[in-house]
């Protein structure tokens, strides 16, 4: 396929969603293989809308040959429940989510529990643990027919190879052709809305991620790539990438020089300064924020700006 016909090989198709963040782009791509890039969620409406549009383009369910996965989240994967007569591919940190395997969910209960203790949460606040099975109910209950790492070639789409971009989700990847700079983002650059570092369990040995750490590698990575055109899992296309993460990357910045300040005055507890920054929605977005203020003290630690310790009642506080 030539590069220059992509535009006649890239079908965009925004998928409504039950979140906040609202409709998600699903793209079928016309390789060697009929691609669908990422799915939607598990609802009759989403389900409605991707048949309508698969038919308007010439295409049913059925024709989907593979389905490609930028990572697990249920915005994202949900109907891969009824494409079940095609391959479905990703990152193999997508398993355990998409299986829903049981016991590492429990040990993701445990493991948030544990850790939102330690970062000095009020334990009245723990019953928000609950709501992380709550999108589970948007989500598939599948498992990968391959994996993809970091470097290799995407099966049925000539030129295309995996770039690991974690920040978002440890599963995360993205989709580069170097031929002319396309990039399948999944949800690594978004055009209004910077995406979150979200806490996640560790997916291999013991260390907690550090999601703000690893999202500033992933866009340090991509500073270095040409990129044309950015198809990202929410929003416009983007044609200007790197003016758009070198924006993104100072917000980041101005807003963990704000925390500093914060933690000038006094010593904090991760909780302490997540009721600051989120005075109003910390209790009804718990993992959100505490997401969100943990990002920004583990890049303020990492750049030396502040110190933590553990000493008094189990908790960790910063300085």
């Amino acid at each position: 396929m030539n590069p220059a016909q992509n535009q006649e090989s890239i079908i965009t198709m925004p998928i409504p969603t039950p979140f906040p963040v609202g409709d998600i782009n699903v793209y079928v791509y016309r390789g060697d293989s009929l691609t669908l890039i990422d799915a939607g969620p598990k609802t009759e409406e989403a389900l409605d809308s991707l048949k309508m549009q698969l038919e308007k383009a010439g295409y049913r369910l059925d024709d989907i040959e593979q389905v490609i996965v930028t990572h697990h989240h249920p915005d994202h994967v949900g109907l891969l429940d009824e494409l079940k007569g095609a391959r479905f591919i990703g990152h193999p940190y997508n398993e355990p989510w998409l299986s829903r395997d049981q016991g590492f969910l429990e040990s993701q209960k445990t493991f948030f529990q544990g850790l939102l203790l330690e970062f000095g949460v009020d334990p009245v606040f723990m019953k928000y643990i609950k709501n992380l099975e709550r999108s589970l109910a948007f989500s598939c209950t599948v498992s990968l027919d391959g994996t993809l790492i970091n470097g290799d070639e995407v099966p049925g789409m000539p030129g295309f190879r995996v770039i690991e971009t974690p920040g978002h989700a440890q599963s995360h990847i993205a989709l580069y052709r170097e031929a002319d700079g396309i990039l399948f983002g999944g949800d690594v650059l978004l055009k209004k809305i910077s995406a979150n570092p979200l806490l996640e369990p560790p997916m291999s040995g013991t260390e907690r991620p550090k999601p703000q750490l690893q999202f500033n590698e992933t866009f340090n990575k991509l500073l270095q790539l040409p990129l044309s055109r950015v198809f990202s899992g929410h929003g416009e296309i983007i044609e200007n990438a790197h003016e758009l993460i070198y924006y993104r990357k100072k917000r980041q910045a101005d807003r963990a020089e704000e925390v500093r300040k914060m933690l000038a005055q006094k010593p904090m507890t991760a909780f302490q300064v997540c009721t600051e920054l989120f005075p109003t929605v910390f209790h009804k977005e718990l993992m959100l924020t505490m997401s969100e203020t943990v990002a920004q003290l583990d890049y303020l630690e990492n750049l030396g700006k502040i110190t933590s310790n553990g000493s008094k009642e189990n908790r960790m506080y910063f300085a």
